[in-house]
């Protein structure tokens, strides 16, 4: 059987899991709704990075659309994330050498 060396897992578990933090921070995504109307841009952290409304969204006066356009904005940019970060996680677990991983 091959040696299982824990002290290196670890060590390699970190290293991704540092990796990870940095390419967290790196991260961002841009979503939209209504054509456009609202965009929301994010970083890998889910952290609202800005917010974006087209001032004719304003001037309709519709407040309850507006704020329906901006939930579904910040939702869609926080599902990138989600998508994003999986991608590179998976990517990062087949890395350590782990069976079935």
């Amino acid at each position: 059987m091959g040696g299982f060396n824990l002290q290196e897992l670890m060590s390699k578990a970190k290293s991704q899991y540092d990796a990870l933090q940095k390419k967290m921070q790196e991260t961002v995504v841009e979503a939209s709704s209504g054509g456009g109307t609202v965009t929301a841009k994010m970083d890998g952290r889910k952290q609202l990075l800005s917010l974006r409304i087209d001032a004719e969204a304003v001037k309709s006066g519709d407040v309850e659309m507006l704020q329906d356009l901006i939930v579904a904005a910040v939702n869609e940019a926080a599902r990138k994330v989600d998508a994003q970060m999986q991608s590179t996680v998976g990517g990062m677990l087949g890395g350590l050498g782990l069976p079935g991983l």
